[in-house]
């Protein structure tokens, strides 16, 4: 087994005795481990930072995305739920499918293990590496930006007994929010996605005690109008930038949320 700890060491240089193909299949496989301190310690320094700076090329990233693509069906959920972190990565270095957006739309509203943290696992956050991907590919020239916005709102409507609990609400809202700054976006499309809340959680519908689902997609849609109002950052050191169609999204924000708290 490779040392990454000492690729780490060596500026990620690759190791000269070694096949890359070979490293990055190891690379993926520790990306699924059951053990945190491999999935999620180096091989994840090593794997970003040769797709960034082009160790790994454009074939290896086709193929490697297609195994994470593959991966959303995985039975053990640490290896579903990093898949979405390395498609992000490859995404963000330039590889793309159009079946890679499939795959990811079946998964994401129907991932049933929404816990945050797990005391063996470590980080699972099937939600915010979601909410990461979807983020991305939202932002992705090739993909319907209304696509990512009817998917967001398929994971708040779905199901769940968990509360989220890992600010995970928090990164699905910046997610929609960054979506929302696609300029090619009709009126329509940034609004329309809420329908499918709006349907499934109106007041006529929600009884007490809340489920957890609908706490999480109040909270996700209340930081939601928060980013609508004040624009939403793509890091801690670029300024706000302004929604598309904010003021429409703004009122219908608020119609769906009063509709949802109303009593």
């Amino acid at each position: 087994m490779t040392d990454w700890n000492s690729v780490v060491d060596a500026d990620y240089a690759v190791p000269a005795d070694r096949d890359l193909g070979e490293l990055v299949r190891e690379l993926s496989r520790a990306l699924a481990d059951r053990d945190p301190e491999v999935r999620d310690g180096a091989p994840y320094g090593v794997l970003d930072t040769w797709l960034r700076r082009g160790v790994i090329d454009g074939r290896q990233r086709l193929e490697l995305g297609d195994e994470m693509a593959a991966r959303f069906g995985d039975p053990e959920v640490q290896a579903r739920t990093f898949a979405p972190l390395v498609l992000g990565m490859i995404v963000e270095a330039g590889g793309f499918r159009a079946e890679w957006v499939d795959a990811f739309a079946r998964w994401y509203p129907a991932e049933e293990d929404l816990r945050g943290y797990d005391e063996e696992l470590g980080w699972l956050h099937a939600v915010a590496h979601g909410a990461d991907l979807l983020d991305r590919f939202g932002r992705h020239a090739e993909v319907d930006p209304a696509r990512m916005l009817e998917l967001a709102a398929a994971r708040l409507t779905a199901p769940t007994g968990h509360v989220l609990d890992q600010l995970e609400d928090d990164r699905l809202a910046r997610a929609v929010a960054h979506v929302l700054t696609r300029t090619d976006l009709s009126e329509r499309d940034a609004t329309g996605w809420l329908d499918a809340v709006d349907a499934a959680f109106g007041a006529d519908r929600i009884v007490t005690p809340v489920p957890a689902h609908v706490s999480n997609c109040l909270r996700t849609l209340r930081l939601l109008y928060v980013l609508a109002d004040r624009g939403v950052r793509a890091d801690q050191e670029s300024d706000p930038e302004p929604l598309h169609h904010r003021e429409a999204v703004k009122t219908r924000l608020a119609e769906v949320l009063d509709r949802i708290v109303k009593r």
